[in-house]
């Protein structure tokens, strides 16, 4: 099985990803692809088609890490012989920031951590919401591989459970948690106390909380989304929190991004000034912790068994849908 990897990986990682392999697994990796590619297998997020019609043995496509970029679907529909796949190997850190950003806005750390480095103490002496989480209820929306585990952390600490997925037919309990179709949502949306958004970017899921569904929240919820900004509607979300109708957020994925290496210190994550918010705990998105040591230490160590099980067996995991986008 030959495999082409684009990327400028650290050497390290080349070392551990080749020393967990089998037998029978040809590696190429590079920053360039070949005039003919002889490739069964391509990694790379965002694939050029050049690559994809000139390798005519070409069957997989495999993203290194979860979500799909829009590109990459768009292009992988005009060639149906090759199939899709991605890794989760970010799933528990994505979930551990999930998890840490619920835990943070309950219990207002930040304020407090702000009022203390100026020598305030009124946070603890006039009210400062301090959260009870144990017994409360939690909502996940996208019981994928991230929600899956982030689940298990809200029981962990004494937490009611419920979660979405999208290709369940009726309601069922696994390990605790009570999971139910995407179509009860609005019937969920009324229980949760806390939000907990892990949903992927698709036509289906776009601005799937709109404001009438934010509405139907409880008056002291606290929404997390770790997913994509725009899952959530912007306006809505700023106006709920801003009045007090929403208690609070945690949020790790936003609205504007920076587009050049000089806008990385000078832009704002929203439309409007949720750094103005003193409910709300702001993140750059950074839950799927990439560049760090652990984490890309998961990432070749997730490829490696993706690649091994698909050459033992001839049956590769994660694969994508097209038309769902996940």
């Amino acid at each position: 099985m030959r495999v082409f990897i684009y990327g400028d990986y650290a050497e390290w990682q080349r070392r551990e990803f080749l020393s967990l392999l089998v037998r029978g697994i040809e590696i190429e990796w590079n920053v360039t692809f070949p005039d003919k590619p002889a490739h069964d297998v391509l990694i790379w997020g965002v694939p050029e088609r050049v690559f994809l019609e000139k390798a005519v043995n070409l069957k997989k496509v495999v993203v290194p890490y979860a979500g799909i970029p829009l590109p990459t679907r768009q292009l992988m529909k005009e060639f149906p012989q090759v199939e899709l796949h991605n890794l989760h190997h970010n799933a528990i850190p994505t979930a551990e920031m999930a998890f840490s950003l619920m835990l943070t806005a309950a219990k207002n750390i930040v304020i407090a951590d702000r009022y203390l480095r100026k020598g305030n103490w009124t946070p603890r002496y006039e009210g400062l919401a301090n959260r009870l989480i144990y017994g409360k209820t939690a909502l996940i929306l996208g019981m994928g591989a991230v929600g899956s585990y982030l689940g298990k952390l809200c029981r962990g600490i004494g937490m009611e459970v419920m979660g979405t997925r999208r290709n369940l037919g009726q309601q069922i309990e696994v390990e605790g948690i009570k999971l139910y179709p995407s179509t009860y949502l609005e019937q969920l949306l009324p229980q949760a106390e806390f939000l907990l958004v892990t949903l992927p970017l698709t036509d289906e899921t776009e601005g799937i909380l709109d404001r009438r569904r934010l509405e139907l929240l409880p008056a002291d919820a606290i929404i997390v989304n770790i997913g994509r900004g725009v899952l959530i509607d912007e306006k809505a979300l700023f106006e709920l929190l801003q009045s007090g109708r929403l208690a609070g957020a945690g949020l790790d994925v936003w609205y504007n991004y920076p587009q050049s290496r000089e806008a990385r210190t000078d832009t704002y994550p929203g439309n409007y000034p949720f750094q103005e918010l003193e409910n709300i705990v702001m993140s750059p998105h950074r839950g799927g912790a990439f560049a760090n040591y652990d984490t890309e230490l998961l990432r070749v160590q997730h490829l490696a068994k993706l690649l091994n099980e698909y050459a033992e067996t001839g049956i590769m995991r994660n694969r994508v849908e097209l038309k769902a986008g996940y």
